[in-house]
């Protein structure tokens, strides 16, 4: 077989259509490169540049650092391998099959391949496969022919990659544990159990991005702040990766502290603003904090640039939580303010992160919509709400962007279950007379309420005591306002004075301040909140007996 009748052809070049016309084989080497004519070589200067035919063929393919190796036939028999190829692999006798005689062939996945290139005449390339010793090499099957070559052939060219495969592996390595780091402070950060208030139920969903997408800050977090009151968080720290993940984690400790103080909304959204610019003032995060009252079945919620609450009722109308709305965290030079948004029973609020509802080339509004339509047929439980939302939107786990969400519903309790809720109020109008009717009227609600006598007498002992607190130190209008939920007792007097009362030591001379120490003994827990327009509100808890 004449090997000086063929040139290789390599990915790149220029060429030539073979004489017979196939598109992408290789040309004989006379047929393509014919001598210069004397005198053009005379004018050119090159009479004495040697031709190409000059050249043997086999000697320039057998110096190749590049593996080659020339097959025939439909049964891709073996013309010939050059020395790279065979130091590589090993000799490989000619007319063998490569079926037979090459395993690197089938490691590769080269057999289809030459059967391809031999069908259409076109050329196939497969990029860095790996063979069983570790190697990996980026295969070129370019189709040949020649007059001796009835069935035509195949020559194939191997680069051996495996020092640039090593390397994108160690970095995709890399990438992953860098990316497994994040994923875990993510989680680490995020509740690991939800709180359950005894109004509402709740549950969240966090899903990171796919792996092609870095972690980001997105958070949530349900925070009971007592007297049957909670706090909703939902937040995103612009940004990706460990950084993001890092400042999420400060900014969510930072409003479970804030809580605890029992500000509304909008003063939270001012106190962290102020922090998060201090965290980082390269880094913004966008955060809505809403509060929900059992006793004014409303969610009252401040935004700082995130998207709007949507909440549907019973009969599946869904309504958007509308301004205000003020600038992200971390800008600074903005007042907040606070909204509110009717959470009737039967509802359900969905807070949510933009990877929900926002997608390339769609406005993000659209993307609300969207979730609007999905939420008005989402029924069931909460957790069963967030997987239908994540399924509505097409989110899955290559999604490109993080995603949480957090689903509140305030059940609408019926029949027995709604006999374990219950309300009463009583004005405590006049002066010192109005003790004796609240112990009274306290009394009188408890034991109708069917609480154990010890229970009984603890909540009249902490009535007595708010509402003398009450007279003493506050001003009218006074209110009592006794509740019991399926878990707990509450005891709660609103009066128009907003100075906050506070546990302190009473020595053994002073006939006064010992209200607040013996509430702090006696209840579960208690505490105090100004209230909006004016006042304050003081209240204390006790955990019903199983």
């Amino acid at each position: 077989m004449n090997f000086t009748r063929w040139s290789a052809r390599l990915p790149g070049t220029q060429r030539r259509a073979a004489s017979r016309g196939t598109e992408g084989s290789v040309p004989a080497a006379r047929g393509e490169y014919g001598p210069q004519p004397d005198h053009l070589a005379a004018e050119t200067g090159t009479a004495d540049v040697p031709a190409l035919e000059d050249f043997t063929v086999r000697e320039i393919i057998g110096r190749l650092p590049g593996l080659v190796a020339l097959v025939y036939g439909p049964e891709h028999r073996i013309a010939y391998v050059n020395e790279a190829y065979a130091a590589a692999f090993g000799p490989r006798p000619a007319g063998a099959t490569v079926a037979d005689t090459c395993p690197e062939a089938e490691e590769l996945g080269l057999l289809p391949l030459l059967d391809q290139v031999l069908r259409s005449g076109k050329p196939r390339t497969v990029k860095s496969r790996r063979t069983q010793d570790g190697g990996s090499y980026t295969v070129t099957c370019l189709p040949v022919d020649s007059p001796r070559l009835a069935d035509g052939g195949v020559l194939v060219h191997a680069a051996d990659v495996t020092d640039h495969a090593e390397a994108a592996e160690r970095l995709r390595a890399s990438e992953r544990r860098h990316r497994e780091t994040a994923v875990t402070l993510q989680r680490s950060l995020l509740p690991q159990e939800l709180e359950q208030p005894d109004d509402l139920r709740i549950a969240a969903t966090y899903q990171p991005g796919g792996t092609d997408a870095a972690v980001g800050g997105d958070w949530y977090d349900v925070i009971t702040l007592g007297a049957g009151r909670t706090a909703l968080v939902i937040g995103d720290v612009m940004g990706r990766g460990v950084r993001a993940a890092a400042v999420m984690g400060q900014l969510r400790t930072a409003v479970r502290a804030y809580a605890r103080l029992d500000l509304p909304p909008h003063e939270v959204l001012q106190l962290l603003d102020g922090l998060a610019a201090e965290i980082d003032a390269s880094q913004i995060a966008t955060c809505v904090y809403a509060v929900h009252d059992p006793n004014e079945g409303k969610l009252v919620y401040s935004s700082a640039g995130h998207l709007p609450i949507l909440v549907r009722d019973e009969d599946g109308t869904v309504r958007r939580a509308e301004d205000p709305t003020g600038p992200p965290l971390g800008t600074g030079g903005w007042l907040h303010t606070s909204g509110s948004i009717a959470l009737p029973p039967g509802s359900t609020a969905v807070l949510y992160t933009d990877g929900l509802v926002e997608r390339r080339r769609e406005d993000i509004d659209e993307g609300v919509s969207a979730l609007e339509r999905a939420l008005s047929g989402a029924t069931g439980t909460p957790q069963v709400v967030c997987d239908r939302l994540l399924r509505s939107l097409g989110v899955t786990a290559d999604h490109d962007d993080d995603v949480a969400v957090l689903v509140v519903q305030h059940p609408a309790r019926k029949g027995v279950d709604a006999e374990l809720f219950h309300n009463a109020a009583l004005e405590l109008l006049g002066g010192v007379e109005a003790a004796p009717r609240a112990r009274a009227f306290a009394s009188g609600v408890l034991a109708s309420w069917r609480f154990p006598v010890e229970l009984c007498d603890l909540g009249v002992l902490a009535t007595s005591e708010l509402v003398a607190n009450s007279l003493q130190h506050g001003t009218p209008p006074m209110r009592l306002r006794l509740r019991r939920t399926d878990r707990r007792l509450i005891v709660e007097v609103t009066d128009g004075d907003d100075h906050l009362p506070r546990r302190r030591r009473a020595e053994t001379e002073d006939e006064a301040g010992r209200g607040i120490s013996i509430i702090a003994t006696i209840a579960s827990s208690w505490g105090s909140r100004r209230t909006p327009g004016g006042g304050k509100a003081v209240w204390c808890e006790f955990a019903l007996p199983d």
